[in-house]
């Protein structure tokens, strides 16, 4: 990737850089001073839509300088989704880093197919340590042997000698459950009024006759 220096300034200036088809970023990390750049917002969106995503590790090349980054983070226009501004880190390939990757189910559990459950992803993204080559783009998990109830914690993930895992062993990643029945709550609330209904009615009708019943005691004093 190519990056340009550019000044720290206002928004104004920001907004004129965008019009020229670039956008304002800044590149730290590496025990260097940071340093405000320009960049191709087109080269940045196929970063972040490839197979890595954020975590893939590229060659910026800045006033005749080389060094390897990533994209840490990211801004868009909430409007029209373009990019806005972008945060990018030197990476040292000789220290480790903590970062996240997503979790790729693979296959159809058992207690899915063939018990009616459902398949709950309750981690969608695994924090790791790990060198910069040995980043994975994702981390597979085979949830075809899972029946009803059966689960895959941290602990059960794949084990790579070059990755370590950052969560608790404990965690579920992926369990299979049930629907949750809400009928009978359903029906319990729908005949709360029928119940109560018949006693006002009851009321009512007491009520009628006491009233209709005075007036026809005072008509025979008047006359």
């Amino acid at each position: 990737m190519e990056a340009k220096p550019r000044e720290a300034s206002d928004k104004n200036a920001a907004r004129r850089l965008r019009t020229t088809g670039m956008i304002p970023a800044v590149l730290y990390g590496a025990k260097k001073d940071p340093r405000a750049i320009a960049v191709d917002p087109k080269q940045i969106l196929k970063i972040l839509h490839s197979d890595s995503g954020h975590n893939t590790i590229f060659d910026i090349n800045l006033d005749g300088e080389q060094a390897k980054a990533m994209v840490v983070d990211w801004q868009y226009e909430p409007m029209k989704g373009h990019l806005l501004h972008v945060d990018l880190k030197r990476i040292a390939m000789d220290q480790k880093m903590h970062l996240s990757v997503p979790v790729h189910i693979v296959g159809e559990a058992k207690g899915v197919k063939e018990e009616g459950g459902i398949l709950d992803l309750v981690l969608r993204e695994i924090q790791i340590e790990c060198l910069p080559a040995d980043i994975p783009s994702h981390i597979n998990i085979d949830v075809t042997d899972l029946a009803h109830g059966d689960s895959i914690r941290v602990s059960d993930l794949p084990q790579n000698a070059a990755i370590k895992y950052l969560n608790d062993p404990d965690s579920t990643v992926v369990h299979v459950t049930h629907v949750r029945e809400e009928a009978p709550a359903t029906v319990e609330a729908a005949a709360a009024p029928v119940v109560a209904e018949p006693e006002v009615i009851k009321k009512g009708k007491a009520e009628t006759p006491a009233a209709e019943a005075a007036p026809a005691k005072e008509a025979p004093k008047k006359k």
